[in-house]
């Protein structure tokens, strides 16, 4: 019965989402980055990143050529995921540093609840073993968080190699393969390896549908100004935009900063700018004003910020990168922050769902008898109450798996939220699927975010507002144990 007033209630996935109040007409600047907030790109990029770490493996690292029968499989990542380096395993891990049991890969077999618990005296991960509050890992530190699109292939490769050498009783050390794969991964970026295949088959590689020139026309028509920093090499920046937005592209942007070094472009203060010309060559002359039309090159925030004056809450920063690019930006320069998460459209599609909405609703109302019923101490209340308790746990698989059927969704941890969107709430301001949820919105939009109560407030909350299975846990009528 609860249901259909439910379903009457759908999730936008085009919808933005603010975990601070924030008015666009306060916004004079827009920023953004390039790869995954500017342009998207399809499902054949993974797998050629994948692909060319691979045989980065075997040609320079000489690893077993066997290791090429593994391919990319898109399913078995998600982002935001723990790797333990020592230990050589992959898992979720939720906001107060505890492991979701069942998530824990060693390879690409998932290790029995029991082992887990064993290995790390149950399931919590003490603070000085995690990476630190800008998701860097120091010394000591021994769980790498892998909050990058790009990063989904790195796991993936990462578990492939650990699978090999597990199945094949190959001893290695951890420590060696997490290295090996990281420079691997690194250098089909630093090696230009991933931005030559782009470059020559672009149609393949971008995706074109995102409205990305729809989305800087109705700012630049709005008398707003926009700038991109972003990572990525010039010409490779050049040829993309000019197949999303046009030859014109630059006209609509005040700044262009390529290969900007981020997160260290926002912290190091050394770094001068250098002008790339129409070739890709760099000049030498000395930068005294960013002038529109222009592309430079490595700089820093704080003479990005001299020579245009451009601080504060009236400038808005889009990124993917949760840490490089929103982190420092909100906690020591006050800009305000908008992230791009792309999973976000696909998982709210699945939320709408009535297979999802029945699972939760169940969920919910599991949840609440067990809390409501557990006072009764008898043998045949016990017995029930354990099958409550069963079918609970299996409940919650369930619902994983529509997500992910190895670590289920990105933003939860059963009923926790997830160390990855802890991170969202703290450096986001708002955040959405993709630019052109903007065009949903005019200029003088103001988000706020929406008063969910706190744990102590429920009580109180329930007998007056709430409906459905929210008062299930609060009936004041008998129960009948059957």
């Amino acid at each position: 019965e609860l249901v259909p007033s439910i379903m009457s209630n759908m999730l936008n996935p085009d919808a933005i989402f603010s975990n601070n109040e924030m008015s666009l007409s306060d916004i004079e600047i827009y920023g953004f980055d390039y790869d995954y907030t500017l342009v998207f790109y399809s499902k054949h990029l993974h797998t050629l990143i994948f692909n060319a770490a691979r045989d980065l493996l075997i040609n320079e690292h000489r690893y077993p050529a066997e290791i090429r029968k593994y391919d990319y499989d898109p399913n078995f990542a998600i982002r935001g995921l723990h790797y333990d380096v020592h230990r050589a395993l992959l898992m979720k891990i939720d906001a107060f540093h505890y492991i979701q049991l069942g998530t824990v890969y060693r390879g690409l077999s998932v290790v029995p609840d029991e082992e887990v618990i064993a290995m790390y005296d149950g399931s919590h991960v003490p603070l000085e073993q995690m990476s630190d509050f800008y998701g860097k890992s120091s010394q000591g530190n021994t769980m790498k968080q892998f909050m990058d699109i790009f990063s989904l292939p790195e796991m993936t490769l990462l578990s492939c190699v650990n699978e090999y050498f597990l199945k094949n009783n190959i001893d290695y050390e951890p420590v060696h393969l997490y290295k090996d794969v990281k420079d691997s991964i690194r250098d089909v970026h630093i090696k230009g390896i991933m931005y030559r295949a782009i470059e020559a088959d672009i149609e393949k590689y971008i995706c074109y549908a995102e409205q990305t020139r729809a989305v800087l026309a109705k700012l630049a028509d709005h008398g707003k100004k926009m700038f991109l920093i972003t990572n990525s090499p010039s010409s490779f920046v050049d040829k993309g935009m000019k197949f999303i937005v046009g030859k014109d592209w630059r006209d609509l942007f005040d700044v262009v900063i390529v290969q900007a070094e981020k997160p260290n472009f926002f912290n190091d203060k050394r770094r001068p700018f250098r002008k790339v010309n129409e070739r890709g060559v760099l000049l030498w002359d000395k930068i005294h004003k960013l002038q529109k039309g222009q592309i430079y090159k490595q700089g820093n925030l704080y003479e990005f910020l001299k020579l245009t004056g451009w601080r504060g809450s009236k400038v808005l920063y889009f990124g993917d990168h949760i840490y490089s690019d929103l982190a420092d930006l909100t906690l020591k320069h006050g800009w305000r922050t908008g992230a791009i998460i792309p999973e976000l459209r696909s998982e709210i599609k699945i939320m709408n769902t009535e297979k999802y909405i029945q699972t939760m609703t169940w969920l919910q109302t599991l949840t609440g008898l067990l809390e409501h019923m557990q006072v009764h101490r008898d043998p045949d209340s016990q017995m029930i109450l354990e099958e409550w308790k069963k079918e609970r746990k299996e409940m919650r698989e369930m619902n994983r798996n529509l997500f992910n059927a190895q670590f289920g969704s990105l933003f939860r941890t059963d009923e926790n939220p997830t160390y990855f969107l802890r991170r969202l709430s703290r450096f986001a301001d708002i955040y959405m699927a993709s630019l052109s949820c903007l065009l949903n919105y005019e200029p003088d939009y103001t988000f706020y975010p929406r008063r969910t109560p706190l744990q102590h407030e429920l009580p109180g909350w329930s007998d007056q507002l709430c409906t459905g299975t929210f008062r299930i846990p609060f009936l004041q009528e008998t129960v009948q144990i059957k």
